[in-house]
């Protein structure tokens, strides 16, 4: 179930990510949804509300570890 939060958006933000990141955080993402679109922005919104400690925030759940799951040679 959607919440009138989760479908109500401000104008977009910016958030700069290494690109290899962002690929790798997409591939990990989808393997929780396979079809349709990734959830992304929902497991970014999840994350923050946990760390900001709201109630009832929980922490998205991960997927099994996969090819985004070592990190690239420049690291």
């Amino acid at each position: 179930m959607t919440t009138p939060e989760e479908t109500s958006y401000d104008a977009p933000q910016r958030f700069r990510v290494p690109l290899a990141d962002w690929v790798a955080f997409d591939e990990a993402t989808r393997a929780q949804r396979p079809k349709g679109r990734g959830p992304r922005g929902q497991v970014l919104r999840e994350f923050m509300r946990w760390y900001m400690r709201r109630p009832g925030a929980k922490l998205p759940e991960r997927p099994p570890a996969g090819t985004w799951s070592t990190p690239p040679a420049s690291e």
